[in-house]
């Protein structure tokens, strides 16, 4: 809002230090997250203040974990905080008219909806399975079909292909097209031609056939990629600090790509498509990682507020319809290696233990409990049941947090690296 009242002054005549600066990224970058940290710390503790008057707490399961019990009663749905801390400083510094902006701020408002939906059924109406998982799906698939059919209809949403070309001396030079294309293209970490076009997946039909399979190819993996993040992210959250920080993690490492591809010179140097207009979604990332970081002040152990599906959903989307926006979806396999870690461990125990059930007749576990976090804080050794029986000892959950962030951050690294190795 700002950046278009001041644009609309300066079309009317009026100019100043102020109307310029912000017209530069940079400043409103710097501006949003520094509202967003604001926000979240400030405004954070009243809102835990009221979440503790309406006793609107945690429902702790009995799962025999240390310090279980103490939890109890821990105020939840602190991902309004998360939220508000993204949307406001987005409305104020971000440009409304740039249709990434507009996309990222439906995932935000659609995914916080269907997990606020999820907790208040589990705090009000005490229903620990919380929404339908068919709503759940059904909130995806449309977050899914809006990402893709806009991506692909949009006039806005356009693309400048990358080529490497090889001159005399083995000289190598990135050339963009001259021209703005419409595109269903992506970007491969590690492989010389690092773009792959869904429309050319399966080669079928004219060309008109197979941009319609590339649609669908692309919203299926939209749809896959937003339930991947969300139930990642919903799963990592059972330790204090642990998916707010790998989410902070992964957001800024998101900012730093979206600005490589919204900058000529750098898209170049990395061998990656040029996007226009990419660049306010740095401003959208700088919020997010205001938001998340800010709400570590008061989620980090001991954890004075949880929060909760409103917060956990959201998070996932927005982190897998930032990645596909900017054409990054495929690296989010190494970025956010924590989140399909903790996704996957409860997938495998899960289909494990069915399977050994219907084959031996009793069913036998991998981990100590999944998702992962939680087989860390149990103790181990050979009278364990589980296939994997260590560490023996268990694993303080502050230093286990701590070393989760560790790993993320080692795979934030090798998801920069991977863009320049070929």
């Amino acid at each position: 809002m700002i950046y278009h009242l001041f644009a609309y002054l300066t079309s009317q005549g009026y100019s100043s230090t102020i109307a310029r600066l912000m017209s530069y990224v940079s400043v409103r970058v710097g501006l949003a997250v520094i509202l967003a940290l604001l926000i979240s710390t400030i405004w954070g503790g009243r809102m835990i203040k009221y979440l503790q008057r309406k006793q609107i707490g945690e429902l702790v399961r009995d799962l025999g974990l240390e310090g279980e019990q103490q939890k109890k009663g821990t105020p939840t749905m602190g991902g309004i905080i998360i939220l508000l801390s993204i949307l406001i400083p987005t409305l104020l510094f971000a440009r409304l008219d740039n249709i990434y902006i507009q996309l990222m701020l439906i995932t935000t408002l659609l995914m916080g909806l269907l997990g606020f939906a999820d907790d208040y059924i589990k705090v009000f109406k005490k229903d620990k399975n919380g929404l339908k998982e068919h709503y759940k799906i059904l909130g995806q698939l449309l977050l899914g079909l809006i990402v893709g059919v806009t991506l692909y209809l949009s006039p806005s949403v356009v693309i400048k292909r990358n080529s490497e070309v090889v001159r005399e001396g083995n000289a190598r030079e990135i050339r963009f097209e001259t021209t703005d294309t419409k595109s269903l293209e992506t970007t491969i970490p590690g492989f010389k031609n690092n773009n792959l076009d869904y429309a050319e997946l399966i080669p079928l039909g004219d060309s008109d056939t197979r941009k319609l399979i590339g649609v669908g190819i692309f919203i299926i993996m939209t749809v896959g990629v937003v339930m991947l993040l969300s139930n990642g992210v919903n799963l990592t959250d059972g330790v204090d600090g642990l998916a707010s920080g790998s989410s902070a993690i992964v957001g800024l490492v998101l900012g730093i790509l979206a600005y490589v591809s919204s900058h000529h010179d750098m898209a170049g140097y990395l061998n990656t498509m040029f996007i226009p207009g990419a660049e306010e979604l740095v401003i959208f990332a700088a919020t997010f990682v205001g938001a998340t970081l800010g709400f570590l002040w008061y989620n980090s152990y001991p954890a004075q507020v949880f929060m909760g599906d409103t917060g956990s959903l959201a998070l996932g989307g927005i982190i897998g319809v930032f990645a596909i926006v900017i054409r990054k979806e495929l690296l989010l396999f190494i970025l956010c290696g924590v989140f399909i870690a903790e996704f996957g461990s409860s997938f495998i125990q899960r289909f494990y233990f069915k399977f050994t059930r219907l084959t031996r007749g009793k069913g036998q576990r991998v981990f100590k409990m999944a998702p992962l976090h939680h087989h860390f804080q149990l103790p181990g050794g050979a009278a364990t049941e589980a296939l994997w029986k260590r560490p023996v000892q268990k694993v303080p959950e502050a230093k286990l947090t701590m070393r989760f962030w560790l790993i993320g951050i080692i795979l934030a690294v090798l998801t920069i690296v991977s863009m320049k190795i070929r």
